[in-house]
């Protein structure tokens, strides 16, 4: 989500990810151990640490938190926390209890073992936030958010920008800069046009087209993250006629993976063959995408009685995504490949906030989908997508409404697992099986593009694009 790079600003996790990505560190919890069964989590907090509001952190602030995201009968849950159910399942979910042992130490207790637990809460949706603020504002609380973070709020103009300003009275080392605007761009040309006239200092979302522009620019920098990230094709699962394996395989064979890469991506993307990214632990380098092939294509549809093809519909957003920064380009290729088969695919768009809301609904045919990676582990690609739990109508983020019992099985033992190399094992099978199924289409990993000014110092692009801005800071010509 775009507001998490607002949000990792304001609020501060238990625990975080260093810089490179590679280790989870202390941020509010100093310390925390665990059972020999993994069930029982024990942090140590972090004393003399305040929110932006003045009011004390401790235990019973973050129990505060953890109760209204768990319990959906809590007076405070208001909106869907839909990060929760995507990673803990249903409220409570996996969660049994959560207790404030003392001011300053933390008990969580797993109904069942989940080893990406620590990693989970890593994210900024599981950012702790100020219960005064939250009692005080409760539904409208997301236009007030106050956190521990090293920014705190001064304005937001929905739609337009929001304004950060330094927290000085940060636990942590107190930012470089006073503050930070964060501004809604919607084109990428005009958001390098800004770059470029020295409007704004970074520019994200940029398109492959316009590299080069920022290469002859002696005064911008440019950033390329890494392929953390996943673009791909949602088909219906529950719908005809893509509850047919049929049908999603002669989709698959339609699409040219290499060619779209060139033509679309302009060569800063990867045909994926998988749902995870390369860059995981867990990537299986075995998996073979479905070959680009017509004439199997049209065949598999006869077999099904659609040798005469049918109509159907694409969804695509309107913004861009790392994952697709040119969505209508992405778009137009997949319709010229379905009708090479008489595939008819109507394209139909919707902003990014109402085509999220309706393809949770499950009301799409086809549909444009991806995922930036939230925390670094298999379970966030896989589980997010495949799993039977997150095809819950509203909430879902298993948007091809896929069911599969031994996909969910294998899920669960990877989920609880703690050997590293059998969980390695399980997530190698499970795409394989995944791909034999073919509930959805992987189509690229992409290197996400960003443009800065030479002024920016200290910057530091994270793997999920949710970096924290304390250590930036500009020079001056």
């Amino acid at each position: 989500m775009e507001s998490f790079k607002v949000c990792v600003n304001i609020y501060d996790t238990l625990v975080k990810y260093k810089k490179n990505g590679n280790e989870i560190v202390p941020s509010l919890a100093e310390s925390w151990k665990t059972s020999e069964d993994g069930l029982t989590w024990v942090f140590k907090l972090r004393k003399n640490v305040e929110f932006h509001d003045g009011t004390e952190f401790n235990a019973h602030a973050a129990l505060f938190n953890f109760e209204r995201w768990m319990n959906a009968d809590n007076p405070y849950h208001i909106g869907s926390f839909s990060y929760w159910s995507y990673n803990f399942g249903e409220f409570p979910g996996l969660i049994k209890s959560v207790t404030a042992l003392s001011d300053y130490s933390l008990e969580i207790v797993l109904n069942e073992p989940y080893s990406p637990f620590l990693s989970t809460l890593t994210m900024p949706a599981f950012g702790i936030a100020s219960p005064d603020s939250i009692m005080k504002y409760n539904e409208s609380f997301k236009e007030h958010p106050v956190g521990t973070g090293p920014f705190e709020l001064e304005y937001w103009d929905k739609g337009n920008e929001i304004k950060l300003k330094k927290n000085y009275n940060y636990w942590g080392n107190l930012t470089k800069l006073d503050e930070v605007v964060f501004s809604v761009v919607e084109s990428s040309e005009k958001r390098l046009n800004f770059l470029e006239q020295g409007k704004v200092d970074i520019a994200d979302n940029l398109t492959p087209n316009e590299v080069n522009r920022i290469n002859e620019n002696l005064d911008l920098d440019l950033y390329l993250k890494p392929f953390f990230n996943i673009g791909y094709l949602a088909m219906n699962n529950q719908q005809k006629p893509f509850d047919n394996k049929n049908i999603r395989e002669a989709v698959g064979h339609l699409i040219d993976k290499d060619k779209m890469v060139k033509e679309v991506f302009n060569d800063f993307a990867r045909p994926a063959n998988s749902f995870v990214p390369p860059i995981i632990w867990a990537y299986n380098e075995d998996i073979k995408s479905l070959d680009y092939n017509v004439d199997k294509a049209r065949k598999l549809l006869k077999e099904v009685g659609y040798e005469d093809g049918f109509d159907t519909t694409l969804w695509v957003m309107e913004a861009p995504r790392a994952y697709f920064p040119d969505t209508m380009q992405v778009a137009k290729f997949i319709q010229e490949s379905l009708l090479k088969a008489n595939i008819r695919a109507e394209i139909i768009t919707y902003s990014w906030d109402e085509y999220i809301e309706k393809i949770k609904e499950g009301k799409h045919d086809l549909a444009l989908m991806g995922w930036t990676g939230d925390h670094i582990d298999p379970d966030n690609f896989l589980y997010t997508f495949f799993a039977s739990d997150n095809r819950k109508t509203g909430l879902t983020s298993n948007y091809s409404f896929y069911k599969n019992k031994e996909v969910d099985k294998m899920l669960k033992q990877a989920r609880q697992a703690t050997d590293r190399e059998f969980r390695k094992n399980i997530y190698r099978s499970l795409q394989k099986n995944i791909n034999e199924d073919t509930p959805a289409i992987p189509l690229v990993h992409t290197m996400p593009i960003m443009g800065a000014s030479k002024k920016v110092k200290g910057y530091t692009p994270h793997l999920t694009g949710e970096e924290t801005l304390e250590d930036v800071y500009l020079i001056s010509d």
